[in-house]
């Protein structure tokens, strides 16, 4: 069995949660491919590092000082190593971060650097070994990820490797420039991973039990989903449900790969569960059957369609062209 697991930037903001981390890694061999985010905040006042990256390759770019926000940078990746009492030294790769910043290599680069960071932390710290995800992941040069590339260049490279940590978040153009996914892309990563190695399960770590049946900010103790499809789930993902990122569904669901939500700081609670369809022998979960003369229903579907500016337009002029009355559509249901 072959399980890829994600871990978000709260399962990886101190040594104590890297502990964590690696006490789920170990309890099942299979799991063998982790994808780390950069650490995120340690306590509600902290900073997350891909902030602080921002930060200081703004003030680097723009000749500003910045020594105090790349020796912050550095101080959080030392208390790692020294908490988890690693024989690694990351000056060389602040060095080439310096250099980079100060020659405004670009903000993708900037902000991919805790994820590399992290990555080479991460493998050093299990005895994995490290692949840059600059050398496997692709975008082509107007920033449009490269999915077919990817998977036959991902493949290729872990058939013969049996454990390995990738960082999320980023890859690279034709001309090696870094660019990144949008904000939580790590879940993106891990999902372009599980398929390239036809893995059985992809782990999503994070810091909540799973997907709510309501935002508890509004509804008090919701009970968590255990079981959800991978629509559904687009659903509550593109209305505002950050869990896991809305296109990490996509490579995962062409392969038939279940995504299971879990908690690092929980890891006996069951998590949330997502697969193709929820239906199970003997028991149907369908509501009911109708039907009406005259009538066409069109479901539209259709990947990254709710980033595509102009889209229901376009397919509301097909009707139109075609002399179908339009009070048959119901534009509400394409998205």
């Amino acid at each position: 069995m072959k399980t890829v697991v994600k871990f978000g930037g709260s399962s990886l903001a101190s040594a104590r949660q890297f502990k964590k981390v690696g006490d789920i890694i170990r309890s099942d061999k299979s799991r063998r491919y982790v994808i780390p985010s950069a650490p995120g905040k340690r306590n509600d006042k902290d900073e997350k590092v891909t902030d602080l990256l921002y930060q200081c390759y703004d003030a680097a770019s723009e000749g500003k000082s910045y020594k105090k926000i790349l020796d912050k940078i550095a101080g959080r990746y030392q208390e790692i190593i020294d908490g988890l009492n690693l024989n690694l030294n990351l000056d060389h790769e602040f060095q080439t971060i310096e250099e980079n910043f100060t020659g405004r290599k670009g903000r993708d680069y900037a902000a991919s650097r805790g994820e590399y960071l992290n990555g080479i932390v991460m493998a050093s710290y299990l005895g994995y070994e490290f692949v840059d995800a600059a050398d496997v992941i692709f975008f082509d040069e107007n920033g449009n990820f490269l999915a077919e590339e990817t998977d036959r260049e991902l493949s290729e490279r872990l058939e013969n490797t049996d454990r390995a940590v990738i960082p999320g978040f980023y890859g690279s153009a034709p001309d090696g420039s870094i660019r990144t996914f949008s904000r939580g892309g790590s879940d993106i990563t891990g999902s372009i991973v599980a398929r390239a190695i036809h893995a059985d399960l992809y782990e999503n770590w994070t810091d909540v039990s799973g997907f709510l049946v309501g935002d508890p900010r509004v509804i008090k103790d919701p009970q968590v989903i255990e079981t959800i499809t991978y629509k559904e789930l687009r659903e509550l993902s593109y209305m505002g449900a950050s869990v896991l990122h809305e296109d990490a569904i996509f490579p995962v669901r062409k392969e038939g790969i279940p995504i299971h939500i879990r908690n690092t700081n929980k890891p006996e609670d069951k998590g949330t569960l997502i697969v193709e369809n929820t239906c199970r022998r003997p028991k149907y979960t369908i509501t009911g059957i109708a039907g009406k003369k005259g009538f066409c229903s069109v479901y539209i579907e259709k990947a990254m369609m709710n980033a595509e500016v102009g889209f229901c337009r376009k397919v509301l002029e097909v009707f139109e062209h075609q002399a179908y009355p339009l009070s048959i559509c119901r534009p509400a249901s394409i998205r």
